[in-house]
C-alpha cells in the first residue's frame, strides 16, 4: 500500500522551526554514582530537531524509534548518542536532548547517622550540530540559609528558610553528580536531611545560625568553587531562597565562563 508522506510535502510559508519534535516522554535512566553502582531511575525525554521552512512537518515516530532503539533502559553514553543519531534519521542540521530526573542519594544525619534518602533533581542537555556536541549537566539541590541582616540587628534568633541553588556546568571530562552536589550544599548555611532526631535538629540550627549567608553569598560560594573545579568550563549558577517573612523570593544568579585569573577582566 503506498501511504501519503504529507510531512515532506512543501511548504510555502518559508519559515524555519527551530525545534519541533517530542517531549513528556517517560523512559527508565540508569546512572552509576560515584561508588560506581547503578541507581535506576526514570527520566522525562524531550527530543527535538530543527526543520526547514521548506517542509511541512518532521517525521514523530522517528524519534521514538531512535529511543527505543537502546532497548528498555538508557544509560548515559547511549543517551549522549541520541541527538546524532536524530541528525541522521531525521536529515536536520541541529537536534537536541533533554532528560530531566530524580537523583537520590542516603544522607547520614549529623550527630546520630540516622540514614535517610534526599532527591535531587538533573537535567542533562545534549545537542549535536554538524561535528559539534555540547553536553550542560544541570542539578537542583535544596539548602538551609540563614539570613546575615536578620542575625545582626535581632536580639534573639535570626530568620531561616529553605532554598534552592541551580548550576549547570560545561566540563572537560564527565563530573560526578554527587561532586556538584556536595560544592552546592557546602556553600549554603547548613546542608538539609531527610531525617533529623533532636540532636541533629539542634547541631543544624547551631551551624546554620553560625554560618548565615544572602542568595548573594550563595552564588558567590558556589561560583567560586566552580572556577577552582579542574574540570568545569563553564558554569550557570542561581540561588533562590523561599522567604519565610516576605510574601516574595530573593533570587540571584552568575553565568560565566570559568577563568583561571580573575584580574583578566
Amino acid at each position: 500500500m503506498s501511504l501519503t508522506d504529507t510531512q515532506s510535502e512543501l511548504d510555502h510559508r518559508r519559515l524555519p522551526i527551530d525545534r519541533v519534535g517530542v517531549r513528556g516522554v517517560q523512559f527508565p535512566l540508569s546512572i552509576a554514582d560515584r561508588e560506581l553502582r547503578p541507581q535506576h531511575t526514570v527520566a522525562t525525554v524531550s527530543m527535538a530537531v530543527d526543520l526547514p521552512h521548506q517542509y511541512k512537518g518532521t517525521h514523530m515516530s522517528r524519534f521514538m524509534q531512535v529511543l527505543h532503539s537502546h532497548g528498555s533502559e538508557l544509560t548515559v553514553a547511549n543517551a549522549a548518542a541520541i541527538p546524532r543519531e536524530l541528525l541522521n534519521r531525521l536529515e536536520a542540521r541541529r537536534a537536541h536532548l533533554e532528560l530531566r530526573f530524580p537523583y537520590f542519594r542516603s544522607k547520614a544525619a549529623p550527630v546520630t547517622g540516622t540514614q535517610g534518602l534526599l532527591d535531587y533533581g538533573v537535567l542533562f542537555e545534549i545537542n549535536a550540530e554538524a561535528d559539534q556536541t555540547d553536553f550542560v549537566v544541570t542539578v537542583s539541590v535544596p539548602v538551609t540559609t540563614l539570613c546575615p541582616c536578620s542575625k545582626a540587628i535581632s536580639d534573639r534568633g535570626a530568620h531561616n528558610q529553605r532554598g534552592v541553588v541551580t548550576l549547570a556546568v560545561r566540563f572537560t571530562q564527565p563530573v560526578w553528580l554527587e561532586d556538584l552536589i556536595e560544592l552546592i550544599e557546602s556553600s549554603a548555611s547548613s546542608p538539609l536531611y531527610s531525617i533529623l532526631k533532636r540532636p541533629d535538629e539542634k547541631f543544624v540550627t547551631e551551624a546554620a545560625y553560625d554560618n548565615p549567608v544572602f542568595v548573594e553569598d550563595l552564588v558567590r560560594n558556589v561560583a567560586l568553587k566552580a572556577n577552582d573545579h579542574p574540570h568545569i568550563t563553564w558554569y550557570r549558577v542561581e540561588a533562590e531562597n523561599y522567604e519565610s517573612i516576605h510574601n516574595h523570593n530573593a533570587w540571584a544568579m552568575i553565568e560565566k565562563p570559568k577563568v583561571d585569573n580573575p584580574d583578566r577582566e
